[in-house]
């Protein structure tokens, strides 16, 4: 990850090598719903390159690097969430196989 040049506190934008739409659109998402945040947006630059911008700004009070640093956390949880509920789940039809 590079802190692309003209960053501010408050507003600041993040190149990231070898990422796609995939990081981009669920790392926007999870920005996003922090109220400290005025605006998150992504772009991959060209599709030939494997390389993921990420824009920030947020309200006084927080940086755009704490905003990024949250939505990084929310996103891990979520996806450990996921994961636990699928584990569940699978295990669940496992047994239910089982029995039969």
């Amino acid at each position: 990850m590079t802190k692309l040049p003209g960053a501010t506190d408050s507003a600041a934008s993040f190149q990231f090598d070898g990422e796609d739409h995939t990081l981009g659109n669920a790392l926007r998402f999870m920005i996003m719903k922090n109220p400290e945040v005025e605006l998150c947006g992504y772009s991959i630059p060209h599709p030939s390159e494997a390389k993921m911008n990420l824009r920030i700004q947020t309200y006084e009070g927080t940086t755009a690097y704490d905003a990024l640093e949250k939505g990084f956390d929310d996103l891990v949880d979520l996806c450990d969430v996921v994961t636990m509920k699928f584990t569940d789940a699978r295990n669940d039809f496992a047994s239910a196989m089982d029995t039969q």
